[in-house]
């Protein structure tokens, strides 16, 4: 065990830790970060909508959820190229990048024209289920910008204002990224939002299914006990946690029942009790049965943060990362906890939750109620 922890100490976590430090993968967690209080706006509306059952006259706020949370695959697609520049040091085009992003993402969701010079679009697109597209959007127009940051109309010693020299070395990019898209969409009539759903659905299934969400679970906890954050992996467990609430809200208007249970909602009210790894009944025996002062002393300050969801505290402070009589049974939440519930959900025992509460920082209590 101890040859165990000093290569995951030496050799793993400063590679994982590599990985998530990366300008592209940074840019995606930031992008994702700057969506969550739109993301937390839909929550909330959500609980208030609560009312409608008891007050008459409430008036309809899901207009509020459609604008913020109903919105966020646009936000990601202007957030994630302005990052990446961010992230890169070209911070004199990140705004242009985010722009095109958006812009190309509109294009790239096969809008239709009227005569009369409408346009609609299907507004299920800019949801949780347009993610992919969004973040292979940003990826791409992150990458065409980066390339051609490389290379500049004008020589450094140029006279014009800096914004000027920026206006036109983001001309080729853009008209490469929109002509590329007006291609595709306009002239091929080539779908590409469904191809990249079709593309990703694999991914989808896989974490939908009971081994995908123990395995997604459990390797989000491994992370953790290392100090490694699992934010290194919310490229690929977002769009599942967002798109999998979204389609079983869907269910339910139509009177379907809702199916997938690797939603965040799930995750936060029955499999992270205290935080990512199940730590609040830790604490809590820190408080009361703990003969360390050290522990003691522990508990009583990380209690409160542990019941608001909020580990790190607990997890750097007792300490469980690098600890490996904390860290293994932080492992076995990581695995039976998530089976558990999985069953539980699976055969109808408990309500798979079919509405958006990401409301991770509530007591565990006040969303299971």
């Amino acid at each position: 065990m101890k040859k165990f922890i000093q290569w995951m100490n030496e050799s793993f976590a400063p590679r994982m830790n590599k990985i998530t430090r990366n300008a592209w993968v940074s840019a995606i967690q930031e992008a994702i970060m700057g969506v969550l209080p739109l993301i937390l706006v839909g929550s909330l509306i959500t609980l208030i909508s609560i009312l409608n059952d008891f007050i008459s006259g409430m008036p309809n706020l899901q207009p509020i959820s459609d604008f913020s949370f109903g919105l966020m695959s646009l936000f990601i697609a202007f957030l994630t190229p302005y990052f990446i520049m961010d992230k890169l040091k070209k911070t004199d085009r990140r705004l242009v990048a985010g722009l095109t992003g958006a812009a190309m993402f509109l294009m790239l969701l096969a809008p239709e024209f009227t005569d009369e010079g409408a346009i609609s679009f299907a507004f299920e697109r800019f949801g949780a289920n347009g993610m992919f597209v969004s973040l292979f959007v940003g990826l791409l127009v992150g990458f065409v910008f980066y390339q051609f940051s490389k290379f500049s109309f004008f020589k450094s010693s140029s006279s014009l204002p800096d914004f000027i020299i920026v206006w036109f070395d983001t001309i080729l990019p853009i008209t490469l990224l929109l002509l590329g898209g007006w291609l595709f969409t306009f002239v091929w009539d080539f779908d590409l939002y469904l191809v990249i759903i079709s593309l990703f659905e694999p991914l989808n299934q896989i974490g939908q299914s009971f081994v995908g969400f123990v395995l997604i679970t459990f390797l989000c906890v491994f992370l953790y006990t290392f100090g490694i954050s699992p934010w290194a992996l919310y490229p690929i467990i977002f769009p599942i946690w967002v798109s999998g609430v979204e389609q079983n809200a869907a269910n339910v208007s139509q009177s379907i029942q809702p199916e997938n249970i690797h939603v965040f909602e799930t995750m936060m009210a029955w499999v992270w009790i205290g935080g990512m790894g199940t730590t609040l009944p830790l604490v809590v025996l820190m408080v009361l049965l703990a003969k360390s002062k050290h522990l003691k002393a522990i508990g009583r300050v990380t209690i409160v943060p542990s019941i608001f969801n909020i580990n790190e505290p607990v997890i750097f402070g007792s300490p469980i990362a690098f600890n490996p009589i904390l860290m293994v049974p932080m492992w076995l939440n990581g695995i039976i906890i998530p089976v558990i519930t999985y069953v539980v959900l699976n055969l109808g025992m408990v309500t798979i939750p079919s509405e958006v509460l990401q409301l991770w920082y509530l007591p565990v209590e006040f969303l299971l109620s």
